[in-house]
This record gives structure tokens, sequence and C-alpha cells, in this order.
């Protein structure tokens, strides 16, 4: 699916995890596939897996040298993200910097988003 704006962008540190996640791969992969599903205490959670390549209706975003493929059911949750990575004493982890997301649980593993209303990104575009 060909876009006129950027659905999400990756921070340095993203793309090098995600480079060091393709490189340590056990078998060829071609980027990583990100979305959201239903579940959690706040309602919906970040989905990332191995992808082999583009499915039909994902979008593909290419940047700083990694592929990263967005679930076409996700889009409208994702647009604008910033995809980071962060490392602490505790814990590593990718951290999706989004702007429609309106609540977290305590837990930091479930997000309450708005999906972009679809008319405002045809106004825009």
């Amino acid at each position: 699916m060909a876009s006129n704006f950027k659905v999400l962008s990756l921070t340095d540190a993203a793309a090098e995890r995600i480079k060091a996640i393709i490189a340590d791969a056990d078998r060829p992969i071609a980027g990583l596939r990100v979305g959201v599903k239903n579940g959690g205490c706040a309602g919906m959670s970040y989905t990332m897996e191995y992808a082999d390549g583009q499915k039909p209706g994902e979008d593909m975003v290419e940047d700083r040298g990694v592929k990263v493929f967005v679930d076409p059911k996700a889009l409208l949750f994702l647009l604008g993200t910033q995809m980071d990575f962060t490392s602490t004493k505790l814990a590593s982890q990718f951290v999706f910097n989004n702007p429609n997301q309106t609540s977290a649980c305590g837990c930091g593993e479930s997000v309450a988003i708005t999906p972009v209303n679809p008319e405002a990104v045809r106004a825009s575009a």
C-alpha cells in the first residue's frame, strides 16, 4: 500500500536493535512486522514479529536502513508513532512513542489508543 504520509519512524537505537535482531535470526527475514491487538488491562497491546516480506495491504516503512511492515489493521492506531529502543539496569525494550495513545496500564504491557480519523488523514494528504 503506497502512502503519502509516514506511518512511523525509528530512532537510531531502534534501528540498530532491529538490525541486530535480523542478523541474529535463525532464518532470513526481510524486517519486522508491527501491529496492535486487543487485550491487556488498558485494552490494547503492541505486537512485533519477524517478517518474511510485505503482505497484501501492509505499509512498509524503510527508515535508517531497516524495513518495518505495518499491519493494515493497526495503521490508524500507529500513525505518527516513533519507535525507540531503551535499555536500563532492569530492562531492555522497544518503546512506542505514540501520539494516539491516551493511557497506559501500570504494568507497561498494554495501552489505550484512539485511532486517527481517516477523514483527517485524507484532508492532509
